[in-house]
């Protein structure tokens, strides 16, 4: 399995709801599950706007000349060892060029949480880039906690499969007016496929799984579980360890 097809795993569930990326979320499917890594794909990758440029940051910061070297796009979506090589400055540089002009004054609540993520992780960017965790203060609190924990790539481990669709017991987010957390493991029904087409073929009771949005993109072993797990746990403690309203307010 190549760098793009994981890639199309992880962008399938947002893009076909019309969040990221272009309208192509059946040529990402498609190719998720067949198994096609080819220029198409490779093209698409570099139309998200919001997940290309951390791959180009990972990998150049790595010396690796493949922006969607499997190993970029694991640290990108899961994390890995890979993130160690982006520093504080060069997540701060990479931010700024993208931001700064569009943050105007709140730039400084952008930059602030650079020191306390492990970034560039999928993870920052939902909650410390995003506009939601801004949200959870005011009345749309419920539609913004909603759209975190569904945008996060969380784990879950798969009690049954059943056609489509699977039931996994997974933590979803919580927000009690102060800080965000993980609440304990309740079972939720998830998609496995659509139409018989697969982000993660294969699927069955007992696996641990990644999670993006209602979808099982990815069967995960315990490396990955673990450094998911760890990205998670750092950037919900640099949000909540911010003084102001969280950064995410910043940017719409």
């Amino acid at each position: 399995m190549t760098g793009a097809i994981t890639f199309a795993r992880f962008a399938y569930p947002p893009n076909a709801l019309g969040y990221c990326g272009p309208d192509e979320h059946d040529t990402l499917l498609e190719c998720a599950d067949a198994g096609i890594d080819d220029g198409c794909l490779r093209f698409l990758a570099r139309s998200f706007e919001g997940a290309w440029p951390y791959l180009e940051l990972i990998a150049s910061a790595n010396a690796i000349a493949d922006p969607l070297d499997t190993r970029v796009v694991e640290a990108y979506w899961l994390g890995n060892g890979l993130l160690r090589a982006v520093t504080p400055d060069l997540l701060h540089r990479s931010l700024e060029d993208r931001f700064r002009s569009a943050a105007g004054r709140q730039w400084e609540r952008l930059a602030a949480v650079v020191p306390y993520a492990l970034a560039p992780q999928h993870g920052f960017h939902v909650f410390a880039v995003y506009p939601w965790t801004g949200l959870l203060r005011g009345p749309a609190q419920v539609d913004a906690l909603h759209v975190l924990d569904r945008c996060r790539i969380r784990w879950g481990r798969v009690r049954a499969v059943d056609g489509d669709a699977a039931l996994v017991d997974s933590a979803r987010l919580t927000w009690d007016g102060r800080r965000l957390a993980l609440g304990p493991e309740r079972a939720e029904q998830v998609v496995v496929a659509r139409n018989g087409a697969h982000l993660a073929p294969g699927c069955r009771p007992g696996d641990v799984v990644a999670l993006h949005w209602e979808w099982v993109c990815e069967r995960l072993d315990e490396r990955r579980l673990r450094w998911l797990q760890r990205c998670t746990r750092v950037q919900l403690r640099a949000v909540n360890a911010m003084a102001f309203s969280p950064p995410a307010a910043v940017l719409s």
